[in-house]
């Protein structure tokens, strides 16, 4: 098995020698068929830093980004040998499958989805050759001596505008810097959480919640386990702690409870059943107050570090006091 990366970051590019696209380069891997203007995917894969599975991957988890033969189709047989017989290309990489083309409108769209620094770099160089291609027809008009020549004419103009559009969109290095820095200090992706669009480790989101309550604290969440306790225990001295959960699956036992008792004595929990009304899992900050706040979450916190989720502050809490209300009148929460 071949152990090329996936990927070739800035760092690794010299020692594996990709170069930047020049024109030279651009233009000879810029094919016809189908009447459009078309790059095969090894060859963007290379250009590129990636493998071409890997890239074709990348473009298969954003399927919807692709739909129609506008930005991507596959050749067929016929097709991939007549590029053969031209002598334009010798090698598919030894796939069993027949390569992609994709289009100028997909090869904007790939610029969404491959990240880091070369790739931002190779797609300059990309746009600014198809501009070129499309000036050069534009000024050229007695060398349009068919409609498939027109038509790739009319396509590329309707692509000037996407082109300023794509380029705006395209991720850089410093767009990421804050999860960057994250990575810096070691920790997993699998550890970080979005408060608020801003990237935490895990628990240190919930305690930053948890530390801001100054009368109460209600977690609505019907998946809990022991880290859901040891998050509360960053919430201020005298702040009351309440779950409201029927426990599903019953994994926190009452014996979690108790030996959380005899580490944090002062820390005792209210539990609430939800009586199974409640889908989506909420905290809220001191209830029925000027100062009250209510936070969606994307999964349960006995699974914090576990997966990548989102944590978003609702801007309208009197919409949800009735509910709160509510399921604070149910009957205690029994564990076993």
């Amino acid at each position: 098995m071949s152990n090329k990366p996936d990927t070739i970051n800035e760092e690794t590019t010299a020692a594996n020698s990709v170069e930047l696209v020049d024109e030279r380069s651009l233009k000879e891997k810029i094919y016809i068929i189908r009447g459009v203007q078309v790059m095969l995917d090894f060859e963007l894969a290379e250009i590129y830093g990636y493998t071409t599975g890997k890239m074709n991957e990348r473009v298969k988890d954003n399927a919807e980004r692709f739909e129609g033969e506008e930005f991507r189709f596959q050749l067929t047989k016929d097709e991939y040998n007549n590029l053969k017989s031209e002598k334009r290309i010798s090698s598919w990489g030894g796939r069993r499958t027949l390569p992609y083309a994709f289009t100028e409108q997909g090869i904007y769209m790939l610029m969404t989805i491959l990240k880091g620094d070369l790739a931002v770099k190779q797609s300059r160089k990309l746009v600014r050759m198809f501009k070129y291609l499309k000036d050069y027809v534009n000024d050229n008009p007695a060398l349009i001596v068919n409609q498939q020549l027109l038509s790739i004419s009319a396509q590329t103009a309707d692509n000037t505008l996407a082109i300023k559009r794509i380029e705006e969109r395209m991720v850089s290095h410093d767009d990421l810097s804050d999860f960057v820095k994250l990575f810096d200090k070691g920790i997993q992706n699998e550890e970080i959480l979005i408060l608020d669009g801003q990237p935490f480790k895990a628990d240190v989101a919930y305690q930053k919640i948890y530390k801001s309550a100054k009368k109460s604290i209600i977690v609505i969440d019907d998946y809990i386990g022991v880290k859901t306790l040891h998050h509360l225990v960053h919430a201020k001295p005298g702040v009351k702690l309440t779950i409201i959960s029927d426990n599903k699956l019953k994994i926190l036992k009452l014996s979690d409870y108790n030996d959380f008792l005899k580490e944090h004595p002062t820390r005792r929990v209210d539990f609430i059943r939800s009586k199974d009304r409640t889908h989506d899992r909420y905290i809220v900050i001191d209830n029925d107050t000027v100062g009250m706040k209510i936070y969606h979450c994307g999964a349960s916190s006995k699974d914090a570090g576990k997966r990548i989720t989102t944590i978003t502050r609702l801007s309208d809490v009197n919409e949800h006091k009735e509910m709160i209300a509510s399921l604070l009148s149910n009957k205690k929460l029994i564990l076993s």
